[in-house]
């Protein structure tokens, strides 16, 4: 059986429709403009079960695993939301996991939980101004000062780092650059911890991204993730969830927009003859739909195998540029199949045109991901 042929998976992915219909499809372009979801429909999804999947019962989520954190995605965006959506809502999905790999008690009941409930707003920040995907370039320093850190230094790009209610950290616990990295939990209102600024972006305009500055922060080494210089372990452990997470945004943002375009094509007439009558219009579709599917088909094989333990760094990341690929084709396809309306902020698929570009970006870029699948392949 597949990712989506079980019972219970159809009944998680029924259970997602119904949320996205009643719950974002009404209130989306309200919150693309606001450049914001609210904090409420963090509880709406809570209460439904929906913002703890993929997370043990033992730590407040709703159980499942990675396949159906997968399908949870893949179903939002095929109902009509987005992978901005997405970013916003399930920013939990790369904020919590280090903690919860931890076996922290004290950081599941203060963090874990409330987050999962709906009743926090956590954010992860790794990414620096000066220092893009060189993780283990990290500057912002936390020197240890008795039972605490005083933390020192800034980060850029934070999703959901306007509206979280803390931070999980990547710190250096050396001197600036060592690579000898922690995780910190901190939250707002802590002393010299501000937003700098809210950055306005190309897309995903309903998920929120901030700068973040640090200056003499002062965090209880209570709030560290797991022992001192651990941190890029944990990081590293974290990135194929994030990454696979990120080409099912781009190929479930394909198949939703080969759905659009087909639509489209099928309702629309020019010179008396509607678009899917022509065959360059049909072909194109059946191009569109090909790509879209042939990415589905190998993330899901490749997130089988992760689920499964196996040790699939390089798969991951081909897994992530195939999906990219495809749904770049896609979505300027579906666009320029649109015509003119497809240019206009009321057509959905000028949505997903711009939210797509940011996939091959963030969590690695696709240079960054061809240079790991170089090394495997012994290059």
């Amino acid at each position: 059986m597949t990712i989506v042929d079980t019972p219970e998976r159809r009944q998680l992915r029924e259970l997602t429709r119904a949320f996205v219909t009643k719950e974002v499809l009404p209130y989306l372009d309200d919150w693309e403009r606001a450049g914001e979801v609210p904090r409420s429909l963090h509880e709406t999804a809570a209460k439904i079960g929906l913002l703890g999947i993929g997370f043990p019962e033992s730590v407040g989520g709703s159980g499942g695993d990675l396949l159906d954190s997968i399908l949870v995605t893949e179903e939002v965006i095929r109902s009509g939301g987005s992978s901005g959506l997405i970013a916003a809502l399930f920013t939990h999905g790369i904020a919590l996991p280090h903690m919860v790999a931890a076996r922290d008690d004290g950081l599941i009941e203060r963090y874990v939980r409330p987050t999962l409930a709906g009743t926090m707003i956590g954010a992860l920040a790794i990414t620096e101004p000066d220092g893009g995907s060189d993780v283990a370039g990290i500057r912002t320093c936390a020197r240890r000062d008795g039972d605490h850190y005083v933390v020192n230094g800034s980060k850029t790009y934070i999703t959901s780092g306007v509206r979280s209610d803390f931070v999980t950290t990547a710190v250096c616990t050396d001197f600036p650059g060592s690579g000898s990295l922690s995780l910190l939990v901190i939250e707002k209102g802590t002393p010299g911890f501000t937003v700098g600024r809210r950055l306005e972006k190309l897309g995903w305009h309903c998920s929120d991204t901030a700068e973040l500055s640090f200056v003499d922060v002062r965090v209880p080494v209570a709030n560290r993730i797991g022992p001192e210089d651990t941190g890029f372990l944990a990081i590293m452990q974290q990135f194929a969830t994030e990454r696979l997470s990120l080409a099912t945004q781009a190929y479930a943002t394909a198949q939703r927009c080969v759905e659009l375009a087909t639509r489209w094509c099928r309702d629309r007439s020019t010179f008396g003859r509607p678009l899917a009558s022509r065959q360059l219009v049909r072909h194109r579709l059946a191009e569109m739909h090909t790509r879209a599917e042939a990415a589905r088909a190998y993330v899901h094989d490749v997130a089988e195998r992760v689920a499964a333990g196996e040790p699939v760094v390089t798969e991951v990341a081909m897994a992530k540029n195939v999906a990219v690929a495809a749904c770049d084709f896609v979505v300027d396809a579906a666009l320029q199949l649109h015509g003119g309306f497809g240019y206009l902020r009321d057509a959905e698929v000028e949505r997903h045109y711009r939210d797509a570009r940011i996939l091959g970006i963030g969590g690695g870029t696709t240079e960054i991901m061809n240079e790991i699948i170089a090394k495997g392949m012994g290059l």
